[in-house]
């Protein structure tokens, strides 16, 4: 059976470091989270896929080609604009013929989920959607059900008409008649594929699964999903690594090729430092993603944070982690873990301090002795006083 994986869209509540790169393409654990996705289903069985790819799709496709390095077959479908989930499905009907499986590529999944949802596809011949519990479920499709039927699907409903806590996972076994029927339901304006899938109502199955599932939506996401990762798959340090021998560097960290942690540094649970990041003598970082290119300074302190590509954290600042209160178009998000981010390109000079929650743009600019907090836009200065 082909996979038949999303990736097209741009993750607006990821920027700044979806300015850039597409959200698939955040890294989880040194990889980009596409390629959790791609892993989990090859493990299910799954070895031909067709990424449907849209937004910065060129650096999806110069990363994964036609899929030898994973010894598997990759085709992809463009959705030159974003119209929702069922829009980008319905690029992919030249490359599927019978039966497929459709997967969102910014969620991990457990392999066994995977398989699951092909099983009761090839079994019953019929829709099925793999389903999962969650905490917040008003954040997702929440999935009423009737035994193994499901009964309604509702996107981000309000939180107090909420009756079950099962999800969408984001796991669909289907047959080419599902691209008739986008087609049908088909309108000016977004198309996702429950709108479809709803429509089915009782002759849709419910695969239920309480396994490995993890969703990057926002940036705390980010953070909590790569230390999961970590947790669960250990990272090799990089053979072309130097860590000094003064250093300490605990488990539960990825360490990428020519990265450099000097003596005295401190890398800490939940951190993965890209390719060629520096992290300077006596720093301490702490479950933070460090992209590929960045430097942290000698004395910094940087925890809970995503740090961009080629940025650079001058000596002495401090990013104290934690706790914090953050908008995200118009909603607040509370006590949600976030030292801060700092975007591709930005710069914070000796003694910045960062207050939890800040989030700093791409080429933006923090002078010495400045303390930041909220919002900072692209390219901005920010002075000390």
């Amino acid at each position: 059976m082909k996979a038949v994986v999303l990736a097209a869209g741009e993750g607006m509540r990821l920027r700044p470091l979806t300015r850039t790169r597409p959200k698939p393409m955040i890294p989880i654990g040194n990889q980009p989270l596409l390629e959790h996705v791609l892993e989990a289903a090859k493990e299910a069985g799954i070895d031909e896929f067709v990424f449907v790819v849209g937004y910065k799709r060129e650096r999806i496709q110069s990363h994964f080609g036609d899929g030898d390095d994973w010894d598997v077959d990759i085709e992809y479908a463009v959705q030159e604009t974003q119209l929702g989930t069922g829009h980008a499905l319905l690029q992919a009907e030249s490359h599927v013929d019978g039966n497929f499986l459709a997967l969102n590529g910014d969620r991990i999944v457990e392999p066994s989920a995977i398989s699951a949802v092909i099983e009761e596809r090839r079994e019953t011949g019929r829709p099925a959607i793999g389903v999962t519990r969650h905490r917040n479920p008003e954040n997702y499709g929440v999935v009423e059900l009737d035994g193994r039927a499901v009964r309604s699907i509702e996107e981000k409903p309000p939180a107090h008409t909420v009756k079950t806590d099962y999800i969408n996972a984001g796991v669909y076994g289907l047959g080419e008649s599902v691209f008739d029927d986008l087609r049908e339901a088909e309108r000016e304006g977004e198309l996702e594929i429950t709108s479809v899938l709803r429509e089915y109502r009782d002759a849709l199955r419910a695969v239920r699964f309480d396994g490995l599932w993890l969703d990057v939506s926002y940036h705390w996401d980010t953070l909590s999903v790569n230390s999961g990762m970590l947790d669960r798959v250990p990272a090799p340090v990089a053979e072309t690594a130097t860590i000094d021998e003064r250093a300490t560097v605990v488990d539960g960290t990825a360490i990428g090729s020519d990265a450099r942690v000097r003596p005295g540094a401190t890398v800490l649970p939940g951190t993965a430092l890209g390719d060629n990041v520096e992290v300077g003598s006596n720093a301490v970082v702490s479950n933070s993603v460090v992209l590929a290119d960045a430097t942290i300074g000698d004395g910094a302190v940087v925890r809970d944070c995503v740090v961009g590509e080629n940025a650079s954290i001058g000596p002495n600042s401090t990013i104290e982690g934690g706790e914090a209160d953050v908008v995200v178009d118009g909603r607040v998000h509370g006590d949600v873990r976030l030292g801060g981010v700092v975007g591709d390109n930005a710069t914070l000079g000796g003694g910045v301090t960062v207050a939890p929650g800040t989030v700093l743009g791409n080429d933006a600019r923090v002078e010495t002795g400045a303390v930041v907090d909220g919002w900072i836009e692209t390219d901005a200065i920010v002075r000390r006083g």
